[in-house]
């Protein structure tokens, strides 16, 4: 090894046992019982610092000898390098178990990263609270960064407070709500946190599950709650109660079918609810269940064979939607549009048409009401036995 490179302060050798001293084979050297310490590519050990280099690092490997970390495999991080003094005691990993001048190749960058990894997982394990900054967003969630490794915030385990309520699930409008937290604060927890595949996951709802498990534990199912409008979705609405928040979902809003949520409520606008459900966290509820189901009454309204006058409200592949009145709608099905085969509603009726329709059946529990348009047409007339013999010959 060439003298400029070799440390000051090299720690002697490890002793050797007296019985491996006597050995004079290797087969001696076996049945001596000595524990034969062997490095190889990969192995993680502790080394005693023995010289801080501009470009090397000289470590003691107590039992094997002296160790060198240079070129890349020295840590990229700085501030770890300029705290590091010969005596201290630090992690290292084998690039090369031996090399041409008898010394143990090692890595810091490689060991460092491990470290890295090893701190992660135990704040998973932990789960332990971060404070991190958002550092980017897209259209999935945010970017972060913990122990200078990247991370991921899935919209998904964003807080109630953090996350986007954005009408008609408009993904550009979700990425602008996303882009306003860049450069805020948020606490949250490591949910996953994969060293192989380089993968950090963490959640911001996680820092409040315990505290919302409390609080879901007192909720009811029954139980009617007292809440603001937070949100109006293609598919509901988003309903805050006290520390909660549900959602309602479009078919739980009103007994009358539904086209979009904004006709039936607004953000801001104070509701009741009933909760419906509660299933892994998240709270369903309903506002119609609160109101008199005008089914009920239908029975009363209503008769087989009763004909009425409806608006068509909807072309569906298998039939119309027809409104009798704001809150009952019935079913035209295709089948009884005509007693022509009909391939397409689209051919006889269209949306805002006014009709009269025959009732043909009412469910009332089933929230169910049948219409038929050809039991109004008077039917094709049946061919007699006599008219078919009258028929020319060909």
């Amino acid at each position: 090894m060439p003298e400029e490179l070799i440390p000051t302060q090299v720690a002697a050798p490890a002793p050797i046992p007296a019985a491996a001293a006597k050995a004079q084979t290797m087969t001696e050297l076996l049945d001596s019982g000595v524990e034969i310490k062997v490095l190889k590519q990969g192995d993680m050990i502790e080394g005693t610092l023995i010289s801080v280099g501009k470009n090397e690092v000289y470590v003691d490997l107590e039992g094997y000898g002296v160790g060198v970390v240079r070129g890349r495999e020295l840590y990229d991080d700085e501030a770890t390098l300029n705290s590091l003094k010969p005596g201290d005691k630090i992690f290292v990993s084998v690039v090369e178990p031996e090399n041409k001048e008898g010394i143990v190749e090692l890595s810091l960058r490689q060991a460092g990263q491990e470290r890295v990894w090893q701190t992660l997982k135990s704040k998973l394990e932990s789960k332990e609270i971060v404070r991190t900054k958002i550092l980017e967003a897209n259209k999935g969630g945010l970017m972060v960064e913990i122990n200078n490794v990247m991370g991921f915030l899935p919209v998904s385990q964003l807080s109630l407070e953090h996350y986007p309520r954005v009408e008609d699930g408009d993904k550009n409008k979700i990425l602008s709500v996303l882009q306003s937290y860049v450069g805020q604060l948020f606490d949250v927890q490591i949910i996953t946190a994969d060293s192989e595949e380089e993968k950090l996951i963490v959640s911001e709802k996680a820092v409040f599950e315990k505290e919302m498990e409390n609080k879901l534990s007192q909720l009811k199912i029954g139980q009617v709650v007292e809440g603001t409008v937070t949100g109006v979705v293609d598919f509901g609405a988003f309903v805050k109660f006290g520390e909660l928040e549900g959602l309602v979902h479009i078919s739980e809003l009103a007994w009358q079918r539904i086209e979009n949520p904004k006709d039936i409520v607004r953000v801001g606008q104070k509701v009741s609810a009933k909760v419906i459900s509660i299933d892994k966290g998240r709270v369903s509820l309903s506002i119609k269940q609160l109101l008199p189901d005008p089914w009920l009454e239908a029975v009363k309204k209503y008769q087989i064979g009763q004909v009425v006058s409806g608006k068509v409200t909807k072309i569906m592949p298998f039939g119309v939607f027809v409104e009798l009145d704001k809150d009952i709608q019935g079913l035209c099905h295709i089948m009884e549009l005509s007693y022509e085969t009909v391939k397409n509603p689209e051919e006889l009726l269209k949306p805002g048409d006014q009709k009269e329709f025959k009732i043909i059946s009412i469910e009332p529990s089933d929230h169910r009401l049948g219409l038929s348009l050809k039991a109004l047409q008077e039917a094709p007339k049946k061919e007699t036995k006599e008219e078919k013999k009258e028929e020319p010959a060909t």
